[in-house]
């Protein structure tokens, strides 16, 4: 399982359930307990609880993202692994992940303990990150960002690409029926006034620091070191752009990113 830390899982999911139909096929008003499993720092299990009517547990292995979890969404929290989770078969009646499936290496072992702990529905909110989209004010953004996305892609041990297609498969192995995928897009911009998370992200695009974090994983795949050199040379370059133009309130930068909400029957 790969590892993240409390600020990225909080800038991804940033506004992601702004609009709350993406869950609608969850039927939330009508749940009585609900199991956000990996639950993170919380987003998703901060939405549930507003939206339902009974009992919200997050569940995640990491205890100090489970810590964020229990103070920001302000639901019940236990320490469990996906693939083994700590309850008795059908104690939920919903159990929905994000961005969990994407991150295991058999997205499928989990489902089926997804399975064995719901009486009625399963439910995955996975992107395709191969499908991501950006969009920048500095003129060698988009390009760079496809190019360490493409390297990326290559090197990481897991099924980041899963969407809709990936999810089904993996329910469908688990043995849950009825699994139908709606499509929707999360849309992050940045723009005047900056946040002090944008000002954050455009000083590590200067110095290379995130392209340094993901190092081993772009060099597993084609990349070769002298070309994750130029990469990040060139990254490097497109993050000093990034900060002139903020100094001068002119930058701006929109990324969306597609996810597929699937839901499937016990």
């Amino acid at each position: 399982m790969r590892q993240f830390s409390a600020d990225y899982l909080r800038d991804t999911r940033r506004g992601m359930w702004d609009d709350r139909e993406a869950l609608a096929d969850l039927r939330l008003d009508s749940r009585e307990r609900v199991l956000d499993a990996g639950c993170g720092t919380g987003e998703l299990s901060r939405v549930l609880a507003e939206e339902t009517p009974g009992e919200v547990i997050g569940a995640d292995a990491d205890p100090d993202l489970l810590a964020v979890a229990r103070e920001q969404a302000g639901v019940e929290t236990v320490a469990g692994d996906a693939l083994r989770l700590p309850f008795p078969d059908d104690c939920f009646d919903l159990v929905v992940c994000q961005a969990l499936l994407i991150n295991l290496p058999d997205p499928a072992a989990a489902v089926r303990e997804f399975r064995r702990v719901s009486s009625d529905l399963v439910a995955a909110v996975e992107p395709d990150n191969a499908a991501v989209a950006v969009e920048s004010t500095v003129e060698t953004e988009s390009d760079l960002a496809a190019r360490a996305r493409r390297a990326y892609l290559d090197g990481v041990e897991t099924d980041v690409t899963l969407g809709g297609s990936g999810t089904r498969e993996a329910f469908a192995a688990a043995g849950l029926s009825d699994a139908a995928t709606r499509r929707h897009v999360h849309a992050r911009t940045v723009e005047p006034p900056y946040a002090e998370r944008d000002l954050r992200a455009a000083r590590r695009k200067a110095s290379g620091e995130g392209l340094a974090d993901d190092r081993a994983t772009l060099l597993a795949g084609d990349l070769s070191a002298a070309e994750y050199d130029d990469l990040r040379t060139d990254w490097r370059e497109m993050g000093r752009a990034v900060v002139e133009q903020m100094s001068a309130g002119e930058y701006r930068r929109a990324e969306v990113v597609p996810f597929y909400v699937t839901v499937g029957s016990v």
